[in-house]
């Protein structure tokens, strides 16, 4: 996804605790990542949520992401102030069950009215950080 990279290795410059909770198989993520394990190595955590035996339950529930949350060394002192990056709109609602803020990134061929993000945007390339209370991207 254009401009995750680059979100992604800012986020962890800064010390922005990050982590993914996909609802994808173990097989399927693997070869989604494999051109960039360099990239995913400097997430903290990795949820496969449909092969984790914690989760019961998949998005749109909010377990994955509660669990995900969970995993973390340090904890956010609330889930609002988790902020959930997704493309699908049951990651949103799953998201927003949880309490999180919610950046949607739908597909082209995705309704907007399926779910209710804090924002959607077309692409990554276009989110900013500081609206989040996070550092700003560097020029």
């Amino acid at each position: 996804m254009p401009g995750a990279e680059r979100l992604v290795r800012h986020l962890h410059r800064h010390g922005i605790p990050i982590a993914i909770a996909t609802s994808s198989k173990k097989h399927t993520f693997d070869m989604k990542t494999k051109d960039l394990k360099d990239v995913f190595k400097l997430f903290h955590h990795i949820l496969i949520c449909s092969d984790d035996p914690e989760i019961t339950r998949g998005k749109p529930d909010p377990q994955s992401y509660q669990v995900c949350v969970a995993r973390f060394d340090l904890k956010p002192k609330s889930m609002s102030n988790v902020l959930v990056f997704e493309d699908a709109p049951a990651g949103v609602r799953a998201g927003i069950s949880a309490g999180c803020q919610v950046v949607w990134v739908p597909a082209k061929d995705l309704s907007l009215d399926l779910a209710k993000p804090t924002i959607t945007l077309n692409s990554l390339l276009e989110f900013k950080p500081e609206l989040f209370g996070l550092p700003a991207f560097d020029t």
